[in-house]
């Protein structure tokens, strides 16, 4: 049988900040991130299934990245759990949107979050191959399930 890669893209909003970094990120500044996550598997060939034909349902695809990524980061503030506290917490309207990550929240560090979190809700023989995740027009960071075995 064949396996064939089927690729979902996505768009969201999202600010964040560079703990301790000498440039510029170490501000809180906003991207329009474009998301592609792409899976491989072989197609459903069970003639009784309605998913016939199918690697996976689009629609399935993207309510799991929907449910684990671009619903829980849309229009957030992202920050470095060390960030101290007093940084975030004078005004709960400006902050009600914030995620706290054990990581520093650059680009390299999400895809692999990213990579993780999807990789655990695929269904049985779906699996990830790469997700590939712009912070700019130009800039961009992929993971590669290939790279990580």
């Amino acid at each position: 049988m064949n396996k064939i890669r089927l690729t979902k893209e996505f768009n969201f909003e999202m600010a964040h900040s560079l703990l301790n970094y000498d440039g510029l990120c170490k501000h809180i500044h906003g991207h329009s991130y474009k998301l592609a996550v792409t899976i491989i598997a072989e197609p459903n060939c069970d003639k009784n299934s309605p998913k016939i034909g199918m690697v996976m349902d689009f629609g399935e695809l993207k309510t799991i990245v929907n449910k684990l990524i671009v619903k829980p980061l849309d229009h957030s503030l992202v920050l470095n759990s060390e960030t101290p506290e007093e940084f975030y917490t004078s005004n709960n309207q400006l902050f009600g949107r914030l995620v706290l990550v054990d990581y520093q929240p650059t680009c390299e560090n999400m895809v692999i979050e990213f990579a993780e979190k999807i990789k655990r809700d695929l269904p049985k023989g779906v699996n990830l191959f790469s997700i590939k995740l712009h912070e700019t027009a130009t800039s961009f960071a992929e993971w590669y399930a290939s790279d990580n075995i």
